[in-house]
């Protein structure tokens, strides 16, 4: 069984053996695990019969769980499999909607259009919505249907008859996972034993390498929250961490250095957001808004009263990526200017080929203080221009941690150079991190411009990194307009 539901699966099973009798559990197909066409077929009978709704409310649980376990048994290749059945087979009765949209259009007063309407609505309610529901209604049906959106997240890549199905189960659980039902626990540690465990495991931004680290992450002048649902009572969804300092922090490992002494809370003055991680692959793509951030922040300020600054320290991980792309656009006779130079300029003190695969993936090059200083500021300005690249088809900026701190109200503030040393900073960003700053005053307005003209908004220092960078590019430009001119001419003028 796939690792992802070591938390959950037994969980639900467990919830279900109250449902399911030694019939019940008689009734199971013997399949094989990967649902070969032949197996289909069975499985396809048992959606029929859940769908029927024959029997009362306890025979309707019955078959949904039936139907449920056996999905937990299958192969991954069988669990596509059962999902394309789905899909295959149960459809909205399109001539059942026409006949319905033809009645609405001919009634005549308020109360049949309300009764035609209401009864339109039931029938475009497909049987792969209906069959969701069901599994919604069990013991722990909604983090089976949570982790159930998880494989169609993988499988439908590949099989495009699945994105149907996933905005179907996406616009259900946008509706149950409304943010009124979430609740706030902090983490300490004395919680108990398990919830560390899925703390670490889950940990998705800075890796817990063992239980003194997490132990450090959880000292007097930490904060670790976690949020929950009602219907996953024992199911962390986000962990957020927070360390509470003096100043703004730039470097994570100093951040997390356990032999850095500690600080009495009340002596900080900054909260500095360093690990927000999501635990349910299947709630991907589902907002909870600034509310997490706003929750944190009000319990924070509750309980430390000096706490005047709330910054994010994080990782910008796709940049190395985007500079790859960039690097492409200048062997294709794009000039690119001081960073190409600078290129150079490293590889030759690394005595490595001049290109950014070959320089950045030098061990250990950050620790060379004259490659460094020659890759610092060209770095620095292209990081800058990555945070306001926008996307071709809603302007979004490219990097999804950016994308999440902006639409959450906050301000790119600063850009730090090796604040992430980590094997994984270097090769997912070169070293670089980025505080996100959340001024309260401001933040309302700022959720306001980003989602209505994805205006972003940054501190001066932010701006002018971009403007040295569009300098640079308006000089070359110009260069190349004079050196074109001069060939036209069979003179060059002085710039």
């Amino acid at each position: 069984m796939n690792s992802r539901f070591n938390f959950g699966w037994d969980h639900i099973l467990r919830a279900w053996s109250g449902i399911l009798g030694s019939d019940d559990l008689n009734r199971l197909p013997k399949v094989n695990a990967d649902l070969p066409a032949a197996d289909s077929e069975r499985v396809k009978l048992l959606m029929e019969e859940c769908l029927a709704g024959r029997g009362g409310e306890v025979s309707a649980r019955q078959r949904a769980a039936i139907l449920g376990e056996l999905y937990l048994t299958l192969s991954e290749t069988g669990r596509r499999n059962f999902l394309e059945t789905l899909v295959d087979n149960f459809c909205v009765d399109r001539e059942q909607v026409k006949t319905t949209a033809r009645q609405l259009l001919e009634t005549t007063d308020d109360k049949s259009f309300q009764h035609v309407a209401s009864r339109m609505r039931e029938t475009l309610i497909s049987p792969p919505q209906q069959l969701l529901r069901q599994f919604n209604a069990l013991p722990e049906g909604i983090k089976f249907l949570v982790d159930l959106r998880a494989d169609l997240l993988a499988f439908r890549t590949s099989q495009p008859k699945l994105v149907a199905l996933d905005r179907d189960l996406k616009a259900l659980l946008a509706t149950w996972f409304d943010v009124g039902f979430l609740s706030i626990k902090r983490i300490t540690w004395q919680s108990p034993a398990a919830l560390l465990e899925k703390l670490m495991a889950y940990e998705a931004v800075h890796a817990i390498s063992s239980w003194t680290d997490l132990h450090n992450r959880l000292e007097s002048d930490r904060r670790c929250y976690a949020f929950f649902h009602p219907g996953m009572a024992e199911e962390p969804l986000i962990f957020i961490e927070v360390a509470l300092v003096e100043g703004l922090a730039t470097n994570i490992q100093e951040l997390l250095d356990e032999s850095a002494p500690l600080i009495a809370p009340e002596e900080a003055d900054t909260a500095i957001f360093y690990s927000i991680s999501n635990t349910q692959q299947g709630l991907q793509g589902i907002s909870f808004g600034p509310f997490l951030i706003k929750q944190v922040v009000t319990s924070l300020r509750q309980q430390l009263p000096n706490l005047k600054t709330f910054s994010t320290l994080s990782p910008l991980p796709g940049f190395r990526r985007w500079l790859t792309s960039y690097f492409e656009a200048a062997a294709n006779g794009e000039e690119q200017g001081a960073i190409t130079q600078a290129l150079s300029e490293a590889a030759t003190l690394l005595n490595v080929a001049a290109d950014p695969e070959a320089v950045f993936s030098a061990p250990q090059w950050q620790e060379n203080p004259l490659v460094a200083a020659v890759l610092k500021e060209p770095l620095l300005s292209l990081c800058a221009r990555y945070l306001y690249e926008p996307r071709d088809n809603d302007q979004a900026p490219l990097d999804p941690v950016a994308r999440f701190h902006l639409g959450n109200g906050a301000r790119i503030e600063r850009i730090n150079w090796l604040g992430d040393s980590s094997a994984k900073g270097m090769q997912e960003s070169c070293g670089l991190m980025v505080n996100y700053l959340y001024q309260l005053k401001d933040i309302e307005k700022n959720i306001e411009s980003y989602a209505t003209s994805k205006a972003i908004a940054a501190s001066s220092q932010v701006r002018n990194l971009l403007r040295d960078d569009e300098e640079e590019h308006g000089q070359l430009t110009r260069l190349r307009r004079l050196l074109s001119r001069g060939r036209t001419n069979g003179s060059v003028g002085a710039a």
